[in-house]
């Protein structure tokens, strides 16, 4: 399986450290096996043609190449080969000429067949020869040249055919890794130690299948054959490893690195600049417009685009760096060296650039643009976290201001030190019982009678007072509080609803819920035992999901609603209009009733286009078997325009504003329509007016 998103087949530009290395490379591999053939002889080569055991080890050692073992940080089609132990024996059983012109043929096989850039073939070559070289070296000096070849092993030349096996291993990690060093600007020694452990336990492993193979090739040529087993069972049990670690590190989609390995390659980069005093770059990425794609083309199209702007990300950055999709249209960037915000900037800016070239796909031409946010370590932020969150506010003021590209600046960034602060107090809110629940009434169109109640939650807050949902919600949702606070409004809301029930005010009460909560599996079974607990039967709760959800992750929560529905919970559609949400795609989907938003409503009312929209989708509501609810109605003229459309009814302040829950009955039975529970008592005209004022 090759890596799409690797650049080590991008050739290097001519003068660079990496052409100037390779370059030097090649020619002393190529003039070590140019030397060693000439001196072995053209005569001896065309005999040595004729010979079936020959023939054989290529077959064996092209197999190998096309079949590397990879290490757990690398990927399927890069690691160690497993024709190492048959071109080992070669080399033992016949001298580097051979063994080196095998190698070298079946180089250029593998890499034609995994469609290598030729410079990558050459290097492999070369870098096979000087190892090899270096292998023979020491086999000359330390084991018996005398026999013909194929020379057999005995036990007596095992120790020099080891040690022959530890230079061939150190000259090949050193030659490979300075080039991945060099490729990828990394220090040399961090190169060296990475997964060292993993590739000496595994090149020690094929190494020493060689001398069993030379054996095997001076008693009976096609015992060699029975080597591919334990290597194919060794190859195919590496392979699932490092599959395993792919998919758990890497998104499936595009190819690129997931949240869980930029954090792990960013702690790794912020480690090693705090020791060499460097910087580190985190940019963060975001497409415009790419909403409309997936809502005009469909998500199959969108996929596809996403994929070829994975490709541009990944080829429009410095080797090292590393390009990551943290969900949607949104990608990361890491520079794990920086020298200063200037070329956080050049990077940020060829990103811009290769994706500004139009995508061509099913006979469209696509153009997009991103928005990038920069921070930098150690100037902006000292740990992961601060700079996800300081690129976060970069890119989005780069989305408000249409630059493009923004570097964090702390002015830029007016809520920050408020919004930590605010974080800090709601979570000592949770617990010192700060959370206030306020309940609004809604109301049949037809008959002006109470149908239900919406629970809305406000914030008591000691200095600041009755702080609303927006305040602060949108921090809950962002935050590992979200259980706790969605925990705590429905401790709060069900026991009120289990008291009105059992008094006769049988409404039932709707209760917001969040993105994250739905992608939560044990959602329906947290709702469940709250209902037990409270002795609130199914049907008196409503849980409200927001359309921005339904537009983001509608498939993701499919399974939280199905099961939520089961458990006899009616599910609600909330502020219908205010994005990109098809009614279409509820098929299939429990929903009982549609929240219009109140931005919606007001369309309603502001032109003649707006009504037809409205009442279009009013009707589109009713057709689908589902009732229509209209908010922040504030006016009659707007209460009798929803219901004249055929809105089952609507909720906004010309009804009630929202109400404590000890004020709730009260309303009911003198605006809702609602018969007086055996335990009501009418409050005096001066309590009503104190709790009026």
């Amino acid at each position: 399986m090759l890596d799409p998103t690797s650049t080590r087949d991008v050739g290097p530009r001519t003068g660079t450290p990496l052409w100037l290395y390779l370059a030097g490379i090649a020619a002393a591999g190529g003039g070590l096996l140019g030397a060693a053939l000439y001196l072995y002889g053209l005569d001896r080569l065309e005999q040595l043609s004729a010979v079936p055991l020959v023939w054989l080890m290529l077959c064996m050692v092209v197999i190998g190449e096309l079949r590397p073992i990879a290490s757990p940080r690398g990927t399927p089609d890069q690691g160690a080969p497993t024709s190492l132990p048959f071109s080992f024996a070669l080399l033992v059983s016949f001298g580097l000429p051979v063994a080196a012109l095998v190698q070298a043929v079946a180089s250029v096989i593998a890499g034609v067949a995994r469609g290598q850039a030729p410079h990558r073939v050459v290097f492999n070559i070369a870098q096979y020869v000087l190892s090899f070289g270096a292998a023979e070296a020491v086999l000359v000096l330390l084991v018996s040249q005398e026999a013909a070849a194929p020379r057999p092993v005995s036990g007596p030349d095992l120790a020099g055919v080891t040690l022959a096996g530890a230079v061939y291993f150190v000259c090949n990690l050193v030659l490979v890794d300075t080039a991945v060093a060099v490729h990828e600007r990394t220090p040399m020694g961090s190169t060296l130690r990475k997964d060292l452990t993993q590739r000496l336990f595994v090149h020690g492993v094929l190494l020493s299948l060689a001398p069993l193979v030379s054996v095997a090739m001076t008693h009976e040529i096609w015992l060699v054959p029975l080597f591919f087993f334990p290597l194919a069972a060794l190859y195919t049990s590496a392979t699932l490893s490092v599959k395993r670690e792919h998919q758990a590190n890497h998104d499936e989609l595009t190819g690129l690195a997931n949240r869980k390995l930029l954090i792990l390659r960013t702690q790794e980069a912020l480690a090693e600049a705090q020791q060499r005093k460097n910087r580190v770059g985190l940019l963060l990425l975001d497409l415009d417009r790419f909403k409309e794609v997936n809502d005009t083309l469909g998500h199959p199209t969108g996929d596809r685009l996403l994929q070829t702007v994975a490709r541009r990300l990944t080829h429009s950055v410095r080797p090292g760096d590393l390009v990551a999709r943290l969900g949607g249209d949104e990608f990361a960037v890491l520079l794990p060296q920086v020298r200063d915000a200037a070329s956080a900037r050049e990077v940020a800016a060829r990103l811009r650039v290769s994706l500004a070239e139009p995508m061509r796909l099913d006979g469209m031409d696509f153009d997009l643009e991103a928005s990038v946010g920069i921070a930098l370590y150690p100037n902006h932020a000292p740990d992961f976290e601060l700079l996800m969150q300081r690129a976060d506010v970069a890119m989005y003021v780069a989305k408000e201001r249409r630059t493009g590209v923004e570097l964090y600046e702390p002015d830029k960034d007016r809520n920050s030190t408020a919004r930590l602060s605010l974080f800090g107090e709601l979570r000592r809110a949770l617990v010192d019982d700060e959370l206030l629940m306020y309940y609004q009434p809604k109301v049949g169109l037809a008959d002006h009678r109470a149908v239900g109640l919406e629970a809305l939650v406000r914030w008591r807050h000691p200095q600041r007072g009755v702080l609303p949902p927006e305040d602060f919600v949108p921090l809950v949702e962002q935050s590992y509080l979200m259980r706790s606070f969605t925990h705590e409004v429905l401790e709060r809301t069900l026991p009120q609803t289990a008291r009105w029930w059992d008094e006769g005010v049988r409404l039932p009460v709707a209760v917001n819920l969040s993105a994250r909560e739905l992608l939560d599996p044990t959602l329906p079974d947290i709702v469940a035992a709250a209902l037990r607990r409270h002795g609130v039967e199914p049907q008196a709760l409503r849980l409200e999901i927001s359309e921005r959800v339904m537009v983001a992750e509608a498939d993701a929560i499919a399974p939280t609603m199905l099961a939520l529905a089961d458990l006899g919970v009616s599910l609600a559609l909330d502020d219908f209009g205010t994005g990109y949400f098809t009614l279409a795609r509820l098929n299939g989907l429990p929903v009982e009733e549609i929240k219009l938003d109140e931005s919606f409503v007001r369309r309603s009312l502001a032109d003649p286009d707006g009504h037809l929209i409205v009442q279009s989708a009013v009707d589109l509501v009713g057709t689908l078997g589902m009732r229509a609810v209209a908010e922040g109605v504030e006016s009659e003229s707007v209460a009798a325009d929803m219901r004249s459309m055929g809105c089952y009814a609507a909720q906004g302040r010309y009804f009630a504003a929202p109400l404590q829950a000890h004020d709730v009955i009260g309303w009911l039975v003198e605006h809702g329509g609602q018969k007086p529970p055996a335990s009501y008592r009418a409050p005096a005209p001066s309590e009503e007016h104190s709790r009026s004022a």
